[in-house]
């Protein structure tokens, strides 16, 4: 069996396909009509054709680096055999693969104690929506979840915390407008200790323009939660718009520079985003993808797969 059709057997007994396929559809629709023409049987694969490849890579939101990496492999790969053109997609899919790798996927839980996420990103990449959908995902697997609203430079950012905490049932611990940030991580782990609660999900301000500042507060917020939680934060999430492309790259960067970003939840994905910034981020970063933001629902906020991912791109619904 050919590493597409294990693609497809493993696509096939996954409960979430059809969210993929449809957050998939939009953004990859071009992708996919240009793939096809690119490997109709009968092209040659010459110096035109590889360029044409490339092109169709970096216009997906794949970086020029990581698309000649791409390349470079798939060229070794195919220059071993003589292959058909579906042979010789197949092969693209399985390089692309192996380039991603693999990446430790959603929460391991401290042993003893709240688990302490700390999510971190630009105003309006979706970070407070995002941590709702975590909220409610983590308590229908029924853990005790908290959120607190450490946004306080933004009093909008504490309403809409708080108003989503109380439609899903979960507690909001928050401050006053303007107040230390870190001051309400204090309150926000001596809640969680005292109520039991199992994931405390932390909002945070998102504010690019001054990066000692971001750093600084960083530092404090991660300073006096390890000094209430042992080992906390136990994670540090970064929340990126999938629109921005290659500017989401720039600002996965700075946050990088700032704490220890050990994964990123990609919102929009269903918009106007290009599947291809995904391989990029991981591929320039290190740092891998761990949910997808493929539509408004709760439920649309899903774990990263990249099996799914890999078929979603080339294949979509006309294939299932």
């Amino acid at each position: 069996m050919g590493f597409l059709d294990q693609l497809k057997e493993k696509f096939q007994k996954k409960a979430d396909k059809d969210i993929y396929l449809s957050g998939f559809q939009r953004s990859n629709r071009q992708w996919q009509q240009r793939m096809a023409g690119l490997f109709e049987e009968g092209r040659i694969r010459d110096d035109d054709w590889f360029e044409e490849l490339m092109m169709i890579l970096v216009e997906s939101d794949i970086s020029v680096s990581t698309a000649n990496r791409i390349i470079e492999s798939f060229k070794k790969e195919v220059g071993k055999n003589v292959l058909t053109m579906a042979q010789a997609k197949t092969q693209l899919i399985s390089v692309m693969s192996d380039i991603y790798g693999d990446f430790p996927l959603d929460l391991m839980l401290a042993l003893d104690g709240p688990t302490v996420v700390l999510i971190v990103g630009v105003n309006g990449s979706g970070k407070t929506t995002t941590i709702a959908k975590l909220a409610q995902k983590y308590k229908a697997e029924g853990l005790s979840v908290a959120v607190a609203a450490g946004d306080t430079f933004r009093a909008a950012a504490i309403d809409q915390l708080s108003t989503w905490a109380q439609r899903i049932g979960v507690p909001c611990i928050s401050g006053k407008p303007q107040q230390d940030p870190a001051s309400v991580m204090v309150d926000a782990c001596r809640y969680a200790k005292e109520h039991n609660i199992d994931v405390l999900l932390c909002d945070t301000a998102g504010r690019l323009q001054n990066k000692t500042n971001l750093m600084n507060e960083l530092s404090k917020m991660f300073r006096v939660i390890g000094r209430e939680i042992e080992g906390g934060p136990h994670a540090v999430w970064l929340i990126l718009d999938a629109t921005t492309g290659q500017n989401g790259l720039s600002q996965a960067k700075v946050f990088m520079e700032a704490t220890e970003v050990g994964g990123i939840i990609l919102t929009k994905m269903d918009g106007t985003a290009r599947g291809g910034i995904i391989m990029t981020i991981k591929e320039e970063t290190g740092i891998g993808v761990i949910f997808l933001g493929l539509g408004e629902k709760p439920e649309d906020l899903r774990p990263f797969d990249k099996d799914s991912y890999l078929y979603s791109l080339f294949e979509g619904k006309d294939h299932v």
